[in-house]
């Protein structure tokens, strides 16, 4: 079975008759795992890479910049197969634009704090531009999440409304460092904005709710998991990681947690945008 092939089966299931009890639950929870799997495919892909490609490189290229070859065929083949639109990828570009702007700003000199140690031929203003996809792939997972879940929000806050709070997340990863961290102010105000809010999803053939704020957690844990994988294997390093590894903060999973509103935000008002131009998927 193509990936293609197994999207349509995954968004067309068919429902054996008399599913129910734990049958039902087992069915569910394996379509659940495919799901989340294919949504993290270009995530898993990359990832992969990070951990196989080793730190002097291949054949005389050095790391990073196989990674981020790697990172445009990867998004390349997804085009080409029909398992990412155009309009996927000019997001997760412009998710990249966003990650990569942070990464030049936290990397900079006067600010310092993480660094990427490794020569590469592909980096700008020290940072190499492989970095931007990593931000590109918690894009990448929301967006194939929407679309394999049938993904639907309810009481979802004004969207211009969500949109200042993302802007306003966005801008404290910048200004903490002058005016201080309003990180837990911004977070008391999303918890606001957000309360009532549901995501509705279909894991098989039946909708399922769970709170919006939940879900922000739950993917901000998973993505501080693989922060501490990624610096564990060098791929860069925090100022307390320089002479041994340690654990990356907890702390980071808050500002993770923040990054997936913010990311969440924009594919939100993307989509809103494009159903009242009335614009196909």
């Amino acid at each position: 079975m193509t990936l293609l092939a197994l999207d349509n089966w995954l968004l067309k299931p068919r429902s054996p008759a008399g599913l129910s009890g734990f049958r039902r639950f087992l069915v569910e929870f394996v379509c659940f795992g495919l799901k989340e799997a294919r949504a993290c495919l270009f995530a898993g892909l990359f990832f992969t890479a990070v951990f196989l490609v080793p730190r002097a490189g291949l054949f005389g290229v050095p790391r990073y910049d196989l990674l981020l070859a790697i990172a445009l065929a990867i998004q390349l083949w997804m085009v080409l197969t029909g398992l990412e639109t155009i309009d996927e990828l000019k997001a997760i570009c412009l998710f990249h634009v966003i990650g990569f702007a942070l990464e030049v700003f936290k990397t900079s000199g006067s600010i310092g704090s993480w660094s990427y140690p490794d020569f590469a031929y592909t980096k700008l203003f020290g940072v190499p531009l492989f970095s931007g996809f990593m931000y590109a792939a918690v894009g990448s997972y929301i967006i194939q999440a929407w679309r394999l879940f049938d993904l639907r929000v309810r009481h979802h806050p004004p969207y211009w409304m969500a949109g200042v709070m993302a802007l306003l997340v966005y801008a404290n990863f910048f200004t903490h460092h002058f005016i201080g961290d309003y990180r837990w102010y911004l977070a008391a105000g999303l918890c606001g904005l957000y309360a009532r809010s549901e995501v509705v999803f279909r894991p098989f053939d039946q909708d399922r709710r769970m709170p919006l704020l939940l879900s922000f957690v739950l993917i901000g844990f998973f993505i501080w998991l693989a922060e501490n994988i990624s610096t564990f294997f060098s791929l860069w390093h925090y100022p307390n990681q320089m002479g041994a590894w340690s654990i990356v903060h907890v702390g980071k999973w808050s500002s993770w947690s923040l990054l997936v509103v913010m990311i969440f935000t924009i594919v939100a008002n993307l989509k809103h945008i494009k159903a009242r131009i009335h614009v196909p998927d």
